[in-house]
């Protein structure tokens, strides 16, 4: 059969480890032999990383911003262990942090669901979406070791007015501090971008901080996501969606007694928490999709879990690995039906329709890798290799076309 072209390029963002292999699988066996793509190809491999003292990274993001699209498979973040395993300069900072910054985007995170897999929490038959603030907090955080007693003061000094302190805490003895900012251009970004995507997908909206207790810091997200909620209240209403603000901690434990169809839009840190919550929740990270939305209009797909550091180990010995590839395939699956529909190309939508149901019919056929067993009812009695789930994919793929 001919290759379906597709008009526009698509940003590719390598990555680090056993999803790196398996990065590389699917390229091969799932993309490259049906579609005919520009990839704008990008190595975000740590050493790459590393390599070009993470100019890398920007400019990947930046690739994003001129192409509109870009998929990525998962990466390091290194820490001290990890500079001294990988022979780094510095522990870098999060690429995904640093994307999500220069995109001024949300990150929405879905389940991928399936009729043979469960979700753990026995309320939720339908699709929570974490809709995950992209910027500030602690992943843009300055932090102190206090080592002898003294004064840690925050420090505003405006271009015309005079200078403001607060004290922080006046030590006494050694402890650690923390400064964090935000930014109202972003939080009103993040609103906006949760508001379309609700409506977008038809579901309720929830919002959650913990203003009772930062009545400046998190009070101000809650009035800005008030103010862009009250300005779209017209649109909200014809779509029949309810806006919802709860306390975090309320807000979780509703949560286990809700059937599904919500967004639930968090701050930063919140979000990296309960999404793993949720995903887990509905099985797990490997069951789940994970897309950056810029206000502008631009869109990165990833995988929403990490680099399976210990089943790289068993595959660098020549062991063979059973390795959830499933978000790693819908990240393309979900870069390639944006291009489509960007394009207004529907064969490339189609396309990444028909992978995405090559993935599901495989699983609702009890072809999985091992992670996914122990979820399953009925249980398979045997699992596929990495290799071997994304062959069986292909297979399927194949026969739909």
């Amino acid at each position: 059969m001919s290759k379906i072209t597709v008009k526009t390029p698509i940003v590719e963002l390598d990555g680090d480890e056993m999803t790196r292999i398996i990065w590389d699988m699917i390229k091969k066996k799932l993309i490259l032999p049906f579609l005919d793509v520009d990839l704008k190809y990008f190595d975000l491999g740590v050493q790459k990383r590393d390599e070009t003292d993470d100019k890398i990274t920007t400019e990947s993001a930046l690739a994003i911003k001129q192409h509109g699209v870009g998929v990525k498979c998962a990466t390091i973040t290194p820490d001290a262990e990890r500079v001294l395993e990988y022979h780094l300069k510095k522990a870098w900072p999060s690429p995904n942090g640093q994307i999500r910054s220069i995109l001024d985007g949300t990150v929405f995170r879905k389940p991928i669901m399936v009729k043979n897999i469960t979700p753990a929490v026995r309320t939720w038959k339908k699709p929570i979406i974490l809709g995950r603030h992209a910027y500030g907090d602690i992943y843009r955080g300055v932090e102190m070791i206090v080592d002898q007693p003294g004064r840690v003061e925050m420090v505003y000094t405006p271009v015309d007015g005079p200078e403001t302190r607060l004290l922080i805490h006046d030590f006494k003895a050694p402890g650690i501090v923390m400064g964090i900012h935000n930014l109202e251009k972003s939080i009103r970004s993040f609103a906006r971008s949760c508001i379309n995507y609700a409506i977008s997908e038809g579901v309720e909206l929830w919002f959650s901080t913990k203003d009772t207790i930062s009545k400046k810091y998190h009070a101000f997200f809650k009035d800005v996501f008030a103010q862009e909620v009250a300005a779209r209240k017209d649109d909200l209403d014809r779509a029949g969606i309810h806006y919802r603000y709860l306390l975090i901690d309320d807000a979780a434990a509703q949560m286990m007694k809700q059937a599904g169809d919500i967004l639930w839009a968090l701050t930063n840190y919140d979000g990296d928490v309960f999404s793993d919550v949720v995903a887990a929740g509905f099985g797990s990270l490997g069951m789940m999709t994970s897309v950056l939305v810029a206000p502008d209009g631009q869109f990165e797909f990833e995988a929403a879990h990490g680099t399976v550091r210990r089943h790289y180990y068993e595959h660098l010995k020549g062991n063979p690995t059973s390795t959830n590839s499933v978000a790693s395939i819908f990240a393309w699956s979900g870069g390639i039906k944006k291009r489509g529909e960007l394009d207004n190309t529907p064969d490339v939508t189609r396309f990444g329709d028909a992978i995405e149901q090559a993935v599901i019919g495989c699983i609702e056929a009890g072809i999985v890798t091992k992670d996914l067993v122990p979820l399953m009812d009925p249980k398979p009695a045997a699992y596929q290799t990495t290799e071997g789930f994304i062959d069986a994919v292909a297979a399927r793929l194949q026969e739909s076309l």
